[in-house]
């Protein structure tokens, strides 16, 4: 057994000091000591694949990062795991707890996973071992963890153990003041067939926002057309992790610690998808941060299927999520003038953009390799 600082304070000589995650109660010595640590930036997450999305937003800030959670929540891990740290080579430190470990009483519901927990994460090539349960096998550990990433440029895995880590009490938790509730401004006015084209509102949030935004454009044709207006070192295209682009966007702004302006470029689907990050986001509230949700009411990646976006008032949603600006809008000239208050009013924003079904012609994809798109915008975000 070890103290939470005995892997906590290593840890952060070797520059983690940016974590998230989902809690465990074999993990609650860690996550109260990490809390309660000034030398860390801790984001609670919605669920493991937003805590995933989140550091890997952290990580292209230029802040190496930890994520945390129970093994159970491998489930909603494996997305991102697999299409966004291996894809674009994000070397996140994962630790996950072993709950129903065979030969070790638990409760039901860990049984299978407790079985597979090693066996997913080769499956998943993530090397991993065991949690150092000796304070004098912590650096050892870690040493080889950081050789493993940085030879891989993917993630390295903890599985920890019951009774790994001491008890650490929780101290009084620091918790953001709650923005008044935000009232959306705006209406959707156009016929659904007359709505503008989704690129249309691409090029114009791309143009409004400038240069010295972070674009981050979520799976499947918004990435592309947002690729398609032209490449720049400032955009970042998530080719994968359907979800978690908004997470991302976070995890920049947290990670750089508002350096930057960060724009979201999501779709409807895809904000569906991780609804809960928007909770996240409304109690992290990043003053420089504009969320645009781009709903044309359709899966259109996979044939146009629908949303049930039809019936939801995202506005409504990010406004009970603490957003403090949010607008709906349905024209261009509407939209140009949200994104402009949206750049220049402290966020977090939302902008909810209707537009028409149909994709530019000839819609191609990047052809800059996902782990290139990753270094040139890592080398563009310090400035």
């Amino acid at each position: 057994m070890i103290k939470a600082h005995d892997f906590v304070q290593p840890a952060l000589e070797r520059g983690y000091s940016f974590w998230a995650g989902v809690p465990c109660s074999f993990l609650t010595p860690f996550i109260n000591y990490v809390i309660s640590s000034p030398d860390v930036d801790y984001v609670g997450a919605a669920s493991e694949g937003e805590a995933l999305g989140v550091a890997a937003g952290a990580y292209l800030a230029g802040r190496k990062s930890v994520v945390i959670c129970q093994n159970s929540g491998l489930g909603n891990a494996v997305n991102p795991l697999t299409s966004l740290n291996y894809t674009f080579r994000i070397p996140t430190l994962f630790i996950t707890t072993h709950r129903g470990a065979p030969g070790v009483r638990d409760e039901p519901q860990h049984e299978l996973m407790g079985q597979i927990t090693g066996d997913l994460l080769t499956t998943m090539r993530i090397p991993w071992d065991f949690f150092p349960e000796d304070p004098a096998l912590v650096v050892p550990a870690l040493e080889r963890a950081e050789e493993c990433m940085a030879e891989t440029g993917r993630p390295y895995a903890f599985v920890m153990r019951k009774g790994a880590v001491d008890d650490y009490e929780l101290s009084e938790q620091p918790r953001h003041p709650v923005p008044p509730l935000a009232s959306p401004r705006g209406t959707f006015t156009v016929a659904p067939s007359e709505r503008m084209p989704r690129i249309e509102a691409i090029r114009i949030v791309r143009d409004t926002a400038g240069d010295g935004a972070a674009l981050i454009g979520t799976t499947g044709k918004i990435g592309r057309e947002l690729y398609t207006l032209g490449h720049r070192p400032n955009q970042f295209y998530v080719v994968g992790a359907m979800g978690t682009a908004s997470g991302i966007g976070l995890g920049m702004h947290l990670g750089g610690r508002g350096s930057r302006n960060v724009v979201v470029l999501d779709g409807d689907g895809a904000a569906l998808m991780k609804l809960g990050t928007l909770a996240t986001i409304g109690y992290s509230q990043p003053a420089r941060f504009l969320h645009v949700i781009i709903d044309n009411e359709a899966h259109e990646s996979t044939g146009g299927q629908a949303t049930v976006s039809s019936g939801i008032d995202f506005a409504t949603i990010a406004a009970g999520c603490g957003y403090r600006n949010i607008w709906r809008v349905d024209t261009a000239d509407a939209l140009e003038a949200a994104v402009t208050e949206g750049m220049n009013t402290t966020g977090p924003n939302l902008v909810h953009v209707k537009v028409a079904l149909g994709s530019a012609p000839e819609l191609g994809r990047p052809a800059h390799a996902p782990a290139e798109v990753r270094e040139q915008f890592m080398s563009w975000f310090p400035g």
